[in-house]
């Protein structure tokens, strides 16, 4: 199962794919922030801001060393081979070119003024430390939230679009890949809206930023000092690399974690009555295990990331050092560039500054790559065209009679695999008509085309006279009624539950429909009655129970057309007996297609209609088919007779006689 098309191993191999159609993407996702461009026109302003705050306060720490704290050393060093006459204005050329904020004369500047022109620095480098780090949190915080506004948009998008398929579609794809949409996919995004996708930008810029200014001060210095630039991006790139490829086979050996969980708890009774529990917990251990290697590999290629990038670092510290002290002790000049110790300080602060942005860009631009791959996955089942919908101009179906027409119809599933061929039929209202078949035959085709679940290939369907393509599909389901087989109840009160079909009812209209069917006698007996919330699916109550409530939500909704899919065949002889009451009073008076699996339902019909292959064979009434001895006689004789000989033999004891003793039993 885990291997399969439809398993978690798959499923995840799925997820994790890189995108296909970015620039497509992108302006998808573009459409949908459209509506915030003003907040990310500010979120590209603080991020430029603080960027620029960033850059900014290394050059400013230079500053202050060649400006305020070795100011006679800077001028003497720019000043270079000047002869002794030109030293004076050469210094106080050098002072007024590099210091912004202080045009003095380094020689003439007393102390006061040099305390004073430092303390200014040390604020305004203080100030542009605090600014970014206030733009950073106004810039996270913007970008969340018109973010999580355009996800909030797309979940919504997303759950209308769920609601508007077709059934056929469920039927091709897992239920799990349609939630991962809604799930994983949204969460991916998120990510990358609310932090990863400002961290890029914002460190890309750094990046750059910093390589331009370190070029602008000195272009040779800043050569040598970015040597080790090219080690740190293919040691990122491939331990970025494997961590990713470690992550992916993660995510799969956690799926078959769940998997095996899931399938082992759903399935408990079978382990503990086949005594499989052993080779279960066995086969987990293993899976488990996987799962732990696999996470501790992904963890090892991640976690050496930092600490490598980080030593790379201390040696791009040593050249700035090495090469800067080394221009110092020689006279300053590297390559014919003016070094002082306030450049070597800010070069020490930018070299120092691409260890972060080089790690975040590298993990998050892997983020950024799954939300995209995610963003073609969500508008891709956006895009989805339902088979079924509203032509334009569709009025809303008026209120019906119930007589049904099957007008030479055609359906297929799939194209070139016909289900039904050439059906036709009529319901006058109030008819009750069953249906009988081997599985296959296109039972359930019919009822499904009824309420347009599917639309026919060929010919029509038509309630009234009226094509049913040609009205509303909402207004067409209001006036018809199911109950399935398969019956759901929502993890809701019981009052709720039965009110689902007709969301205006009132109280007393719910009770006055489950007495109908006769449900309140066991509703009453619950916990807090009405009032009494079920689990999932209905758990908690017998499968007779769940299957009164879905009629008394029928019942309720009043509808002129129903359809019944009979689910009695696992249930006891009372509790058949109970369901059946109820279906015959539902069935009173209404236009009826009842997927017939027990003998009463087709004595009682008024058309019994034979399928085989997708065609109608025989039709007509129980005694009038038996007679034929045809398809129906066989499918009488090997599935029907052996029901009507226990009815018969079934012992029926009457109430006490007049005498108190109780009367004779007599076969029913």
């Amino acid at each position: 199962m885990m291997g399969g098309p439809g398993g978690p191993r798959a499923l995840l191999e799925r997820e994790t794919l890189k995108p296909q159609r970015v620039g497509a993407t992108l302006r998808r996702f573009a459409v949908y922030f459209k509506a915030f461009w003003p907040i990310l026109l500010l979120v590209a302003a603080l991020v430029i801001a603080g960027t620029w705050a960033q850059v900014t306060a290394p050059e400013l720490i230079g500053q202050a060393v060649d400006c305020y704290l070795t100011p006679a050393a800077s001028a003497r060093l720019t000043g270079g081979a000047a002869g002794a006459s030109g030293f004076a204005g050469q210094q106080t050329q050098a002072a007024k070119s590099t210091c912004w904020f202080d045009t003095t004369d380094a020689a003439t500047r007393s102390t006061a003024d040099t305390v004073a022109g430092l303390g200014r620095v040390i604020l305004l480098v203080v100030g542009l430390y605090v600014a970014g780090s206030i733009t950073g949190g106004l810039q996270f915080y913007a970008m969340s939230w018109s973010g999580n506004h355009v996800l909030r948009k797309m979940r919504d998008d997303l759950f209308a679009q769920v609601h508007r398929l077709s059934l056929n579609y469920y039927a091709e794809h897992e239920a799990g890949a349609i939630m991962s949409r809604v799930t994983n996919d949204i969460d991916t995004i998120q990510q990358v809206f609310s932090f990863a996708l400002v961290n890029v930008l914002s460190g890309i810029l750094l990046i750059v930023w910093v390589m331009y200014k370190m070029l602008a001060l000195s272009w040779a210095y800043a050569l040598i000092s970015l040597a080790v630039l090219p080690f740190m991006i293919v040691a990122t790139l491939w331990f970025s690399g494997q961590a990713r490829k470690a992550f992916r086979r993660s995510r799969q050996e956690i799926g078959n974690v769940n998997a095996d969980l899931q399938e082992s708890i759903a399935n408990v009774r079978e382990v503990q009555a086949f005594n499989r529990e052993q080779e279960n917990i066995d086969q987990f251990r293993v899976t488990n295990a996987a799962n732990r290697d696999a996470n501790v590999r992904a963890v090892a290629f991640t976690s050496a990331l930092a600490p490598t990038l980080e030593a790379l670092g201390y040696v791009a510290i040593a050249i700035v050092t090495g090469v800067g002290g080394l221009a110092l002790l020689r006279g300053n000049n590297l390559m014919g560039a003016t070094v002082t110790l306030g450049l070597i300080v800010t070069f020490l602060n930018y070299v120092q500054r691409f260890n972060q942005p080089i790690q975040q860009v590298s993990v998050l631009w892997t983020n950024i790559q799954s939300a995209i791959a995610g963003g073609e996955r969500i508008f891709g089942l956006l895009d989805q065209a339902p088979e079924v919908f509203d032509k334009p101009g569709a009025q809303p179906l008026p209120a019906i009679q119930g007589r049904v027409e099957f007008d030479h119809v055609h359906a297929a599933y799939k194209k070139g695999i016909p289900v039904l061929q050439n059906v036709s039929l009529t319901a006058e209202p109030g008819q009750t008509i069953a249906i009988v078949g081997p599985t296959g035959a296109g039972k359930t085709t019919i009822i499904n085309l009824l309420p347009r679940f599917y639309d026919v290939t060929d010919g029509a369907v038509r309630i009234d006279g009226i094509d049913v393509r040609d009205v509303t599909a909402a207004s067409l389901r209001r006036q018809i009624g199911i109950v399935l087989q398969d019956t759901f109840l929502f993890s809701d009160t019981v009052m709720n539950n039965i009110r689902y079909g007709k969301p205006e009812a009132s109280d007393d209209e719910v009770i006055a429909a489950a007495k109908l069917v006769q449900a309140n006698q066991f509703i009453e007996r619950l916990p807090d009655g009405y009032q009494t919330l079920l689990g999932e699916r209905g758990s908690g109550l017998s499968q007779g129970q769940r299957q009164l409530l879905a009629i008394a939500r029928a019942a309720l909704s009043n509808p002129r057309i129903l359809i019944l899919d009979e689910a009695t065949s696992s249930v006891d002889t009372r509790t058949e007996r109970q369901i059946q009451a109820a279906l015959n009073k539902l069935l009173a008076g209404r236009t009826s297609f009842v997927i017939a699996h027990r003998l009463s339902t087709i004595r009682n019909a008024d058309q019994v209609l034979v399928l085989a292959a997708g065609e109608i064979v025989e039709r007509g009434k129980h005694d009038e088919l038996l007679a034929k001895g045809g398809v129906y006689y066989d499918l009488y004789m090997s599935q029907f007779r052996r029901e009507e000989q226990m009815v018969v033999e079934q012992p029926v004891v009457t109430p006490p006689g007049p005498n108190g003793k109780g009367l004779a039993s007599v076969p029913a």
